[in-house]
């Protein structure tokens, strides 16, 4: 038994004739302590399963588990970081994490809400920056306080939607291998959403591919036997690197890919679209 479970989870949305099934019997675990990366195009419904995991969401069939517990609704065991950072903008970054560590533990003295918000933010590299607003801050800067309140919060598990693909490239890579850090020495609980196969293989212990859909299922995972921590240019000379990377793409490109469609562009690897047979 994995510490999170989803187990025969179906999704559709709409009435009667118009209802579409986005999700159809997603089974997944992951273990604790692991971070476990699922990849799939954009629109297959990578979103609704993450917020089926984080209670935001109610499954039509299925049911999920932490820790042995059935989990019906949010709660601040699951901390949830989103592709639009969801900061407060008249907030300052470290008060942005403070408030969230004073919800999730009120009985805590003042002194230690404040040197824990802190010690997140330096965790994330933002110390020098936390009395900037959202608005004061870069994209890559936003993400890492989102980061930084999720893991303060001292989640059992992190749920990450998404979380950089708003950002360019650049600063898109520099935040993978800071993210790879964080968690390394964090060691949470990690299931990250993401169209981007490429930071799957540098961040997730497991990559498990989502099929295009309608009615989007689980491919076969796919164990990523590289060592931490991980260097980008390092493993791109890795035999396992194209071993790995071919092994979610073929996936993606045969059973799992989108019905008539030669280029789905939601889809990345290496930094560009990839093409996808007809």
């Amino acid at each position: 038994m994995g510490f999170l479970e989803l187990e025969r989870i179906h999704k559709s949305f709409g009435l009667d004739a118009a209802r579409r099934e986005v999700l159809t019997g997603i089974t997944l675990s992951v273990e604790k302590g692991e971070f476990v990366a699922i990849v799939g195009y954009s629109g297959a419904g990578k979103t609704t399963l993450i917020s089926i995991a984080a209670g935001l969401l109610e499954p039509d069939v299925g049911l999920v588990r932490l820790d042995g517990r059935e989990v019906r609704q949010p709660g601040p065991e699951r901390g949830v970081v989103f592709q639009n950072y969801s900061l407060l903008p008249w907030r300052t970054a470290y008060e942005n994490v403070l408030l969230a560590v004073e919800r999730v533990f009120p009985t805590w003295p003042a002194e230690r809400h404040r040197e824990h918000a802190l010690g997140h933010l330096e965790l994330v590299g933002l110390a020098a920056a936390k009395d900037k607003r959202p608005a004061e801050l870069s994209g890559g800067m936003r993400q890492r306080v989102a980061v930084a309140r999720a893991l303060a919060m001292d989640p059992a598990v992190l749920l990450m939607d998404e979380p950089l693909s708003a950002l360019d490239a650049l600063t898109r890579a520099n935040l993978q291998t800071e993210m790879e850090r964080i968690f390394r020495h964090s060691r949470k609980t990690v299931l990250l959403i993401t169209n981007d196969v490429d930071e799957a293989i540098l961040l997730a212990d497991r990559i498990i591919p989502l099929s295009a859909g309608p009615a989007a299922t689980l491919g076969p995972e796919v164990t990523v036997n590289l060592g931490r921590p991980r260097d980008r240019r390092a493993i791109n000379h890795d035999p396992s690197f194209k071993e790995i990377r071919n092994g979610v793409l073929d996936f993606l490109r045969g059973a799992g890919a989108p019905p008539k469609q030669a280029v789905e562009r939601g889809l990345r690897g290496a930094g560009a679209p990839v093409e996808v047979p007809a």
